[in-house]
């Protein structure tokens, strides 16, 4: 089974200030160990920036960067996205056909939003996904903690699994490449 793995908005504009998403340090830290051991095992990484017309996530901007504490190759691909979901209207499903790419491994911000959107994507078009359930993280919404929002799409993603595809869900140390 091929695999590769998605990381997906760890960028500036989400990492500090104010839409720093929750235990975002130790969510990067556990994303650069997943990606190490990907890369270690010779599976594609590939990194998903958000880019919008205004805001923080115009292209070049100082938030649309990648994280500065994200530890990225040469080798890893890229894929630039204007919406959550980072197959809609992008190459990674070129990049990534569900002929040759069975697996994908997904993590990233933000959780309720573009990881979500992401997730269920894949799930649709057939890949088996594997959620890293402690990397990735959001921010509280006004009715729910960041804290709460994590717990609770981590339980909905383990829920999708269907005939076609399955979701699993766990701790990024538990995933094997």
């Amino acid at each position: 089974m091929t695999t590769a793995l998605l990381i997906i908005d760890v960028q500036q504009a989400l990492c500090a200030g104010e839409y720093q998403c929750f235990e975002i340090d130790r969510v990067i830290a556990t994303i650069n160990g997943l990606s190490q051991r990907a890369r270690d095992a010779g599976v594609p990484v590939v990194l998903i920036q958000h880019e919008e017309k205004d805001g923080p996530f115009v292209r070049g901007a100082d938030g649309w960067q990648l994280a500065k504490d994200l530890l990225t190759s040469t080798k890893d691909l890229n894929v630039d996205k204007t919406t959550g979901d980072s197959f809609y209207q992008t190459d990674l499903g070129k990049l990534l056909p569900s002929e040759d790419f069975e697996r994908l491994v997904i993590c990233g911000l933000q959780t309720d939003y573009c990881v979500n959107a992401t997730v269920r994507s894949a799930h649709e078009l057939g890949y088996d996904v594997v959620v890293a359930r402690d990397a990735h993280s959001t921010v509280d919404n006004g009715t729910m903690s960041a804290d709460d929002i994590i717990a609770q799409h981590n339980k909905d993603f383990a829920a999708l699994t269907g005939s076609v595809a399955r979701v699993d869900v766990k701790p990024a140390a538990d995933i094997t490449f």
